[in-house]
């Protein structure tokens, strides 16, 4: 029988989100004194996922970048044990920046942070409800904190209502962690229909993931120094696991041009003498009103949606999430490019969800009818993210966004985070070869309408049109899309496990004399 997940270990964001708790800052952190950090650690008042009644009302997380783990003097060979893309960073590598769009406007040389040189340590997230944050934040920052490190960077955030600034409902469809354990998949992965139930070892290390494997972590032996609170692994006997409990965390500050999207919309509307919000819609993949997807949900139950958590919360579920694109090859409801599209395709394992064993060989072989856009590649369960961001910026109408910008126009966004135990091919591999590919789902000169740098790239000079087909019709074509989105900054973090955190609070302590 599997051990049950010790929820004390784990940092509440993985399983809460905080929803409750609608004021956040994030505090981006430099370590100052090694000695006063660790001893702030020792004792800070993170918030785990064991759930409390009653629901705490402030919550703080903590997670680190890989310099700031070197700068508490976490030893190198702790270190080099995470993943490659934690160690090389965000913005360490210009091959993965161009990968993930990263260039031109949102180059990291222009960051406000997370570039060369404005790495952050630590980023402290701090949440509450409304009217706590203030007082929160003053307890949290005590005399160890203040020794400890400064303040590089703070990341406000707003709060407007489960909306992101484009006007949409924001973080509706989600993946379903298996907390209790019961998810079997098979060694070679193979899944023939669509669910929303994700293996647990995802988004936490120390558990199998979607491929039945323990993605790589650092392991201990159970007698290296302070080593022995860590837990037990799984699938080495004898060793201790630093990573056990603890994602990685990645995060994004995307400046929104809210102006530019309406003002290109309307423009789009008035074109096609079209009223209504439709060109947003289908730039986006759901409705405005109450984010239901364009598809037609589902009339045969997906596996694993809605599944758990209040009635309300389950029907909602259903309504929302419950259905996929196989109804819709050719993108007549929903675009093929259309954001929530590129960003879950929903697609199975085998395309066509053959049946029978003969049917099911000939797909793996590639025999058979194929379309355009059945790609085996696509299985979206082995690069699912859990989002927990949060926008930043006042509220702008659709209405006022048509008018012109006054002087001091503030900024507004998303401080986009992802959770996933691979960043590679959960995050990065999300935003390289959906987000930000112009070929995708048999399109090609086009990006994802919201996330898209149109930066032209080799053998496609232009990537700023938007395909919308029409039944018995040539498709209709957007030309000359704007980019709405703007990288201002970002950085890949390790949340570890409670038992992880402390063992940080220790390593080095003795060895480095600081």
């Amino acid at each position: 029988m599997l051990a049950a997940v010790d929820y004390a270990d784990v940092q509440g964001l993985v399983r809460f989100g905080f929803a409750n708790m609608t004021e956040a800052v994030y505090l981006l952190l430099n370590v100052r004194d090694p000695r006063a950090a660790r001893t702030w650690l020792a004792q800070a008042p993170v918030t785990t996922a064991f759930e409390r009644n009653p629901v705490p009302t402030t919550a703080l997380q903590v997670a680190f970048t890989w310099q700031g783990l070197a700068a508490l003097g976490v030893p190198d060979n702790i270190i080099t044990g995470f993943s490659a893309e934690f160690l090389s960073g965000m913005a360490g590598d210009a091959n993965r920046s161009r990968r993930l769009g990263d260039v031109g406007a949102n180059a990291p040389s222009v960051w406000e942070w997370g570039g060369s040189g404005r790495v952050p340590h630590v980023v402290a997230m701090v949440f509450a409800e409304p009217g706590r944050l203030d007082g929160w934040l003053q307890s949290i920052r005590g005399s160890w904190f203040q020794e400890g490190f400064n303040e590089i960077g703070r990341l406000t955030t707003s709060d407007l209502g489960g909306r992101e600034h484009f006007g949409f409902i924001d973080g509706i469809s989600q993946p379903q962690i298996d907390w209790n354990r019961t998810r079997t998949v098979s060694v070679n992965g193979n899944q023939l229909t669509y669910g929303n139930v994700v293996c647990l070892g995802d988004f936490l290390l120390g558990y199998p993931n979607e491929y039945s494997r323990y993605t790589d972590r650092p392991l201990l032996d159970a007698g290296d120094k302070d080593a022995g609170d860590l837990p037990d692994a799984e699938d080495q006997p004898g060793k201790k696991d630093l990573g056990k409990n603890g994602t990685y965390v990645v995060i994004r500050q995307l400046q929104q041009d809210v102006r530019a999207f309406w003002q290109y919309v309307d423009e789009a509307t008035r074109a096609a003498h079209e009223t209504g919000y439709g060109v947003a819609e289908a730039l986006l993949g759901r409705r405005i009103e109450d984010g239901a997807p364009l598809e037609p949900l589902s009339q045969t139950p997906i596996a694993g949606v809605g599944a758990t958590g209040s009635e309300a919360k389950r029907k909602q579920d259903v309504r929302l999430n419950q259905f996929n694109y196989a109804d819709d090859p050719d993108g007549m409801r929903c675009p093929l490019g259309a954001h929530v599209r590129r960003g879950n395709p929903r697609t199975p394992d085998l395309p066509g969800n053959p049946s029978g064993v003969l049917s099911e060989l000939a797909h793996m072989l590639g025999f058979g009818e194929t379309s355009v856009h059945e790609d085996l590649a696509a299985s979206v369960r082995f690069h699912r993210i859990l989002r927990r961001g949060r926008e930043y910026g006042p509220e702008l109408s659709p209405g006022e966004a048509l008018q012109p910008a006054p002087s001091g126009d503030p900024e507004r966004g998303l401080h986009f985070i992802a959770l996933n135990a691979n960043i590679e091919r959960q995050f990065e591999f999300v935003q390289n070869a959906w987000m930000a590919r112009t070929k995708f789902d048999g399109l090609t000169e086009e990006s994802d309408p919201l996330l898209g740098n149109r930066e032209p790239v080799q053998g496609c000079p232009f990537t700023n049109t938007f395909s919308i087909p029409l039944a018995g019709k040539v498709r209709r074509r957007l030309m000359e899309m704007p980019q709405f989105i703007t990288v201002r900054g970002g950085a890949y973090f390790f949340l570890p496990g409670m038992r992880a955190l402390r063992y940080f609070s220790k390593a080095g302590a003795t060895t480095t004399g600081r």
